[in-house]
């Protein structure tokens, strides 16, 4: 179990302090323990919805059948690469 050296803190209505203390007391833990591992399972669920893109199969085969196509050179877009790789 890591160190718990820093605190966060919420104000919290009388009555979500009373369901949490009950859902605690349910679990055998401490108010603060639920409140921890509670916030921590939400915390990871959602870093781990943001870090994966979900696509249909047809739009990721429609994907991959455009990342197979040879690149198209636009003009402008070369003569500025062109011009930052100079100022390095």
């Amino acid at each position: 179990m890591p160190v718990r050296t820093e605190r966060l803190e919420a104000r919290v209505a009388p009555e979500e302090a009373a369901t949490i203390r009950r859902a605690a007391a349910l679990e055998n833990v401490s108010a603060s323990s639920f409140v921890v591992s509670s916030a921590m399972k939400r915390a990871e669920e959602v870093i781990a919805s943001r870090q994966a893109t979900m696509v249909t199969p047809d739009f990721f085969d429609r994907l991959l059948q455009s990342l197979e196509k040879p690149g198209v050179v636009i003009p402008a877009l070369a003569r500025a690469a062109k011009r930052a790789r100079k100022h390095r």
